[in-house]
């Protein structure tokens, strides 16, 4: 019983943990993927699309 609840508590703590590193990499302006937008076919989606006026 215990050993169960120290287990939930370690893979709760780490769930955590990926979603503030997730949260904070997003705040700072990096993707989501880690592997940059250069040859991303969903950079639109991650970024959105700018339109520049003529």
């Amino acid at each position: 019983m215990l050993a169960t609840f120290i287990i939930g508590i370690i893979i709760f703590a780490y769930i955590a943990f990926i979603i503030k590193k997730q949260v904070k990499k997003t705040k700072s302006g990096q993707g989501g993927c880690g592997c940059g937008c250069s040859g991303c076919s969903s950079a639109s989606i991650c970024h959105g699309v700018t339109k520049s006026k003529k």
